[in-house]
């Protein structure tokens, strides 16, 4: 399962991806905080949608990310 950066405001095109909460290889649970996002308005967790493996973080912490993009991939 993929997870994207969500659009969170009407005028929001891209965010910064400042912390990662996890790992390559954690377990967890859906609503789990993975990341720390940053726009230009707001300051928010990105969540997991829902339980699973982490199989590949795409995106390094500290790296601009359009809206929609993968920036993570969840296993069963």
């Amino acid at each position: 399962m993929d997870v994207i950066l969500p659009k969170w405001g009407v005028t929001m095109q891209e965010a910064t991806l400042t912390t990662w909460h996890v790992k390559e290889g954690d377990a967890v649970d859906e609503g789990q905080a993975l990341a720390d996002v940053e726009t230009d308005k707001i300051e928010a967790e990105l969540e997991a949608p829902a339980k699973g493996v982490v199989a590949e973080l795409r995106v390094e912490a500290g790296s601009v990310v359009k809206v929609g993009a993968v920036v993570a991939v969840l296993s069963d």
